[in-house]
């Protein structure tokens, strides 16, 4: 891979600045004061809040305690999407502290999947980075590690140490050096006026004709309406990690730099502020 490090670095330390407080109807035996966390975008929730957990947990009646739960006006926060993702598709255009709710009982059966352990958290992360690199390289290069390389991986994200993570990823996003890219891109689409989950098929980085396909390229194919115009003006914006890329940045270099941990490129639309 192209070796662009201070990208990987800045992505990988992104933080969102966050206000945990509890949902009012919840039971307790003095008043709960508000919780900040500094939280880490390329984790997951459930990873990172164990001092949320705490720090609520003190004021509570245990017989009231069940599965923790946050939720972000009105919508239940799903734990197995990276909270980068999960800012970008329904808070990135509000005001800084992210205001998250806590729930302790009415578990949304419906809407979230159960996380009783951080297990849970790294078998789903494995099972993405599997599929991911099913994707690149047929699977080759996550079956010839070992298995203290995928237990690197996971306690490299687990415990937020960067070298130790890209130690072992480094491998993932490389590519022999006559293919120019991947054998397909993992990528991930999701929409923020949909109740779809996410879009998801077969992308090559490369065109027939050897040309590198863009981000733009990948909309045109995938979710065009992200990209149309309307009155002239394009309503929607584009979102990996905070930020707005460029269409003409190719997916393949876009694949490499900013991918999550678990080797997706997750890219949210979301509606353009209208002020």
């Amino acid at each position: 891979m192209t070796d662009d490090k201070d990208v990987l670095r800045d992505v990988w330390f992104g933080r969102i600045p966050t206000c945990f407080t509890l949902y009012q109807d919840e039971i307790t035996e003095r008043e709960a004061e508000p919780y900040y966390l500094l939280l880490p975008r390329i984790s997951y929730l459930t990873l990172v809040t164990d001092k949320v957990k705490k720090h609520f947990q003190k004021v509570m009646r245990q017989e009231e305690v069940s599965e923790i739960w946050f939720e972000y006006e009105g919508t239940p926060l799903k734990w197995h999407y990276p909270i980068g993702l999960l800012f970008d598709l329904h808070a990135s255009n509000t005001a800084l502290p992210w205001s998250i709710t806590v729930h302790f009982k009415n578990f949304p059966e419906k809407d979230l999947l159960h996380c009783h352990s951080k297990d849970v958290i790294e078998a789903h992360f494995m099972a993405c980075i599997k599929e991911a690199d099913a994707l690149k390289h047929k699977s080759q290069v996550i079956n010839e590690m070992q298995k203290k390389d995928h237990k690197q991986l996971w306690m490299g994200l687990q415990n937020d140490k960067f070298e130790q993570f890209w130690a072992i990823n480094r491998k993932l996003m490389e590519y022999p050096p006559e293919d120019n890219g991947f054998r397909y891109i993992p990528f991930r689409i999701y929409q923020a006026t949909t109740e779809r989950p996410f879009i998801q098929k077969l992308f090559r980085p490369i065109a027939s004709g050897g040309q590198l396909h863009t981000l733009g390229d990948l909309l045109k194919d995938v979710c065009p309406t992200a990209i149309s115009l309307e009155d002239g003006e394009q309503k929607t914006q584009v979102m990996i990690h905070g930020i707005e890329p460029m269409l003409e940045t190719p997916i393949q270099w876009l694949s490499e730099h900013m991918s999550y941990p678990d080797n997706f490129l997750h890219i949210s639309i979301i509606p353009r502020p209208t002020d």
